[in-house]
């Protein structure tokens, strides 16, 4: 377990210096002490970031942990708000310097791991830090206050997307599942590459029906699970 820390450390040390430039989704590889081919992706959107490591070959979830980030020079600072290895990190911030080239992230110090991107951002329509804000239930729209504690918040890149349950204030993590998605003519499709709760989602794909409607997304569907959802998700400040 101390590898994978200190393996996650050094992921999230390898952003670049324009933050424009480190918007998307980036990804590096590894194998653990039992032989595992593990895969490390970081999603960011503009103020907000997640990494995640799990199992290539079966989908088992290992880690995840992210938050706020912003840039000063060479320095990135991030405040972790989810991380499933230790609770006591949130609320933390922690700074270090950074390097990033168009097409990789490299640690600034001993370790010389390298991931490399996987998009910009693009297409994206989607792109972006989203919160769960709502849900319409027997044609009824049910509102929640997105500045509470418990929170339901899902990244998107051009091409990556993962969602996280926790709460910021009991520092309980609740779930996170995620992988790769498309938009195609308002249908909104993701194939699950990890799913904390149940590995055997892993390799499952959800299709959806997705608009917008004053700026928030509605996403209407069939769950995981197979219940009928229709949820409605605002845009992150």
């Amino acid at each position: 377990m101390k590898k994978i820390i200190f393996i996650l450390i050094c992921a999230l040390l390898s952003f670049g210096i324009k933050s424009q430039n480190i918007i998307g989704a980036w990804e590096g590889s590894h194998t653990s002490e039992k032989g595992e081919n593990l895969k490390s992706v970081v999603i960011f959107s503009e103020g907000y970031q997640v990494l995640t490591i799990y199992n290539a070959d079966t989908g088992k979830f290992v880690h995840s942990n992210g938050g706020t980030w912003k840039l000063d020079g060479d320095t990135m600072t991030e405040k972790v708000e989810f991380h499933t290895d230790n609770q006591e990190r949130v609320g933390n911030e922690v700074s270090f310097k950074v390097h990033i080239t168009d097409t990789t992230l490299r640690i600034v110090g001993s370790d010389r791991r390298i991931f490399n991107r996987i998009d910009n951002g693009t297409p994206g329509k989607l792109q972006g830090a989203w919160l769960m804000s709502g849900r319409v239930r027997d044609g009824k729209t049910q509102l929640r206050d997105t500045d509470r504690p418990r929170k339901t918040m899902k990244i998107l890149s051009g091409t990556r997307f993962q969602w996280i349950a926790y709460n910021t204030e009991t520092k309980e993590f609740k779930g996170t599942g995620g992988g790769t998605y498309t938009t195609v003519n308002g249908e909104y499709t993701e194939n699950i590459e990890f799913f904390s709760r149940d590995d055997s989602k892993a390799g499952r794909s959800l299709k959806f029906n997705y608009s917008m409607d004053d700026g928030k997304w509605h996403h209407i569907g069939v769950s995981s699970k197979g219940e009928p959802i229709h949820e409605i998700w605002s845009v992150r400040e």
